[in-house]
This record gives C-alpha cells, sequence and structure tokens, in this order.
C-alpha cells in the first residue's frame, strides 16, 4: 500500500454514484424513491441510494433476459467470453484504490484489508474463472453402436444472486464468476448497507466489453427488491448468500414462484478443536485469534467455538485473551488499523446483546465486551473471549457476527466431536493435533462442508466453499460451482446400420 495516499482526503472527496445499473446504463428507481447510506466508520452520510422495488427488479429481469435470448453473450465462443471476463478482471485491479475505499467506507473493514484481500480475491475469481470457460469439455456416454448420447452443459439462462454485505465484492464475484462464464445473464441485489462496489463493477464489466443487459445491479432491501427477485417467475436460478432465517424465505419464494433452482450459502458456528497433542499451542491460540477477530468477526465461517482440552484450556484462554488486548478497534481508513467498524447500529446492537447474554448465562468474560470509540460517530467492538461456555449457552449456539470468541473445554475426543456436531450448522471446523491418524479420524467425523487441520482460512478458488445442514447447499467457487448456473442436456442420436 502506497504511504502516500491520504485516504481521508480521498473519502472526503469521494461521491459514488448509488443509481442502479440496468441494460448497461445508470438508472434511477422507476417510483425515484432513495435511501440514504451512511458510513459505520464514523456515520457521515455517503450518498443517496435507488431504493429498487418490484418494477425495478422486472426491468432488471427483462433486460437479462432479452440480453441471453439474443445471444449477444451466451453465444459468444468460450474463447471470446474468456477474453472479456479477462478484461474485467485485469479492470478490477486497475480500480483498485477506488474499490478499496468504497468496500471500507460502505461496510466499515480496514483499507489495508480491502487492498490487500477484497479486490485482488474478486479479480482472481474473475481470472481463474475467465480460465475454466474454454476448459470444460462435454460428453459421449458409452450408449453401443447404433446411437450416439451427447451431454452438453448449457446455461441456465437469467441467474438472480443476492449477497450479504461483509464481503460484498467477493461474494459477487463469487456468484458472477461461474453465472457469466457459462454464459448467463446476471441480475444482483446487493445488501442495503454496502451497495456501492456491486454497481462500480457493473460499469467496470461493460467497459470491460461485457454486452449491455447481461449484468445489471438492482440496490434496495430485502423485503423489497430481494423478494422481488426471489419470485420472479422470468429467474431461472438464484444463488443467495446470507442468513438461515433468509434462505428459508428464498425456499419458500421459489416454491411460490416458478421452482427456481436456489442455492443458499447460510451462517456457520464453526468449531475449533484444540486436541492435547496439538504441537504448538501458541501458534493454535494466535490462528484461532486472527481468523474470528478478522473482517470484525462479521464471517460466516469465523471459528467462533474453540474448543480446547481441559489440560491446555487455561493457558490458551491467556494467550487469545493477549492477543484480543492488542487488536484494539481502530480507524478503518488509517493503514495500520486492522480492526475496523461493525456494519451498522443493528450489529452493533445484536454483537452487544449476545455479549450480555453471555454475562447471564454465567460465561466468564475474560477480555473486552464494550463498545469503544464512541466518540467517532462509528460502531466498534472490542475483542471479546468468554471462558466457561457450554452448548447450551446462545453465545455457543447461535451466529453473532462480532468479535466473540467462545472457549469451551472437553476431556475426550468423542466428547469434542460430540460438541462440535451438536449445532444446526456445518459450514467449517478444524482440528489441531499432531496425531495424522486423528487428524483423519475426525475430520471424516466432522460434518462440514470444509474441515481445516493446524491451520484455519487458507483457502483458493480452486476449492469449493459451503456448509452441511443449516449452513446451504450447492457450493461456491471451484469447479463445482458451475453445476449451479448450468444445465445438463441429452441429445440422441439414432444411427442407422448401412
Amino acid at each position: 500500500m502506497s504511504a502516500t495516499i491520504d485516504w481521508h482526503a480521498r473519502a472526503a472527496a469521494l461521491q459514488p454514484d448509488g443509481r442502479a445499473f440496468i441494460g448497461g446504463q445508470r438508472v434511477a428507481s422507476a417510483s425515484g424513491e432513495t435511501f440514504d447510506k451512511h458510513s459505520p466508520i464514523d456515520g457521515r452520510r455517503l450518498g443517496a441510494v435507488a431504493r429498487g422495488q418490484a418494477a425495478d427488479i422486472d426491468a432488471a429481469v427483462r433486460s437479462a433476459r432479452q440480453a441471453f435470448d439474443s445471444g449477444t453473450w451466451a453465444a459468444q465462443p468460450p474463447a471470446a467470453r474468456k477474453r472479456v471476463l479477462q478484461r474485467f478482471a485485469e479492470a478490477v485491479l486497475a480500480a483498485r484504490e477506488e474499490l478499496a475505499l468504497l468496500e471500507t467506507l460502505d461496510m466499515g473493514k480496514p483499507i489495508r484489508d480491502a487492498l490487500a484481500v477484497d479486490v485482488p480475491s474478486t479479480a482472481r475469481c474473475l481470472t481463474w474463472y475467465a480460465e475454466a470457460v474454454d476448459k470444460i469439455y462435454d460428453e459421449i456416454a458409452p450408449t453401443g453402436p447404433r446411437a450416439l448420447a451427447l451431454v452438453t452443459r448449457e446455461p441456465v439462462g437469467v441467474v438472480g444472486a443476492i449477497v450479504p454485505w461483509n464481503y460484498p465484492m467477493i461474494m459477487a464475484a463469487w456468484k458472477l464468476g461461474p453465472a457469466l462464464a457459462a454464459g448467463n445473464s446476471v441480475v444482483l441485489k446487493p445488501s442495503e448497507k454496502s451497495p456501492y462496489t456491486a454497481l462500480r463493477l457493473a460499469e467496470i464489466a461493460l467497459q470491460a466489453g461485457l454486452p449491455p443487459g447481461v449484468f445489471n445491479v438492482v440496490p434496495g432491501f430485502g423485503p423489497e427488491a430481494g423478494e422481488a427477485l426471489a419470485l420472479h417467475m422470468d429467474v431461472d436460478a438464484l444463488g443467495f448468500t446470507g442468513s438461515t432465517r433468509t434462505g428459508r424465505r428464498m425456499l419458500d419464494y421459489a416454491g411460490r414462484s416458478n421452482l427456481k433452482r436456489v442455492y443458499n450459502e447460510l451462517g456457520g458456528k464453526s468449531a475449533f478443536i484444540v486436541m492435547p497433542d496439538v504441537g504448538s499451542l501458541e501458534r493454535a491460540a494466535a490462528t484461532a485469534a486472527s481468523s474470528l477477530f478478522y473482517n470484525q468477526g462479521e464471517s460466516c465461517n469465523a471459528p467462533s467455538r474453540v474448543l480446547v482440552h481441559e489440560s491446555l484450556a487455561d493457558a490458551f484462554v491467556a494467550q487469545v485473551a493477549d492477543l484480543a488486548r492488542r487488536q484494539a478497534p481502530g480507524d478503518p481508513l488509517d493503514k495500520a488499523t486492522t480492526l475496523g467498524a461493525l456494519v451498522d447500529a443493528t450489529q452493533l446492537r445484536t454483537a452487544l446483546g449476545y455479549i450480555e447474554a453471555g454475562h447471564e448465562a454465567g460465561a466468564r468474560c475474560v477480555v473486552g465486551g464494550r463498545q469503544v470509540r464512541v466518540e467517532s460517530g462509528g460502531y466498534y467492538v472490542e475483542p471479546t473471549v468468554f471462558d466457561g461456555v457450554n452448548n447450551g449457552m446462545r453465545i455457543a449456539a447461535e451466529e453473532i457476527f462480532g468479535p466473540v470468541m467462545s472457549v469451551l473445554r472437553f476431556s475426550t475426543e468423542a466428547e469434542a466431536i460430540a460438541i462440535a456436531n451438536a449445532s444446526p450448522y456445518g459450514l467449517q471446523a478444524s482440528v489441531w493435533t499432531d496425531n495424522l491418524s486423528r487428524a483423519h479420524r475426525m475430520a471424516r467425523a466432522l460434518r462440514a462442508g470444509t474441515v481445516h487441520v493446524n491451520q484455519y482460512d487458507e483457502d483458493d478458488i480452486t476449492v469449493p466453499f459451503g456448509g452441511f445442514k443449516q449452513s446451504g447447499n450447492g457450493r461456491d467457487k471451484s469447479l463445482h460451482a458451475f453445476d449451479k448456473v448450468t444445465e445438463l442436456k441429452t441429445t440422441w442420436l439414432r444411427i442407422d446400420p448401412a
């Protein structure tokens, strides 16, 4: 990061465009209504954002359908789509500083993380799916000499995408990459809490050569724009990332409309298990703290349930508490800050409410637990560590989406697995042990979409992301993501004998 950039000056000069993006151009909402967007950093007003509703969603879906049916994108050769998506990714990197600043102002994450993680990860995702376009082959079934059966993968049509506020660009790219690479058209509904980077991405895509109407963005509120998109009769597939509560509604909306396929990536309460034969307790503690407090704890896969063997628990708690004390929330526009602001007042109240619930349940708050930087006008909570937690407590059972760690103690491997699996969620888990057989045994026993061993959050676009149970269905990332946005067609040709 350049040391010469004055991010406060850039933020003061920024005038983000909050209008929707439909049919290749910026447009006001059909009703003319807007809502004000304020930054969680200090409460400053960022601007007015179009309040998309059913009429705007209908216009965006109509534009996407027309683009798809015309073949302006879907019928392009794979190599041509590849070149456009590559230019899209390159343009994202070229706009790195602008996009990072928008992301930080929108949802409060440190500018250093937006620059080092969010923008490069977005570009990497688009590049990877661009490269995959002409590497996926169709099939010929082994039918015998008198028939030729072709199995081809075709775009599903119009894909709706609803993404959350915690990683707005990355989550958008996870939906856009495979959908666009396969030849679909997309209507994206970003969270009303973080709409600006999605709108800017649509402009960048158009400039990179994506035809008008192929990628549309309608900002707005869930009960208005989100519900209208999920209920729309001309949307063929819907990708949703968000809460389990809202994910249930998406399935209901599909049943009430056209039975569109719905893929939900939902909440998590991931277990981080430290066994007595862990190689380095210090590294385990450092990883648990950094993984949980990263992005202010606003991550669905955050390891918020830390299970530690009783023989190591006191030492582990002391170490994570010390690390938490060193990671105080700071100004997100300061390049030295590693812990930023929660996304809004609602999320602040939620986090503080869970902290209070932890106290009331009898858990011991070792460190943190308070709102800080109140004078800034923003929403900041100290990294918080509770010890003496059990699975029956709300702080261990429910997703908090804040910097709150719960430490649970266990005595045997079987008990650790039972505690870890006693959750409606199954997104991720982690096992820390130097015993290879134990690592394999526990990884197989844990009901989670990803199991990390002696690390957490090491990741890549090449592997699928998603969960078991109420953490959702389907997978983002990797080649498996194409399954969500394509149809399999069989073409059977009879071959008559000579």
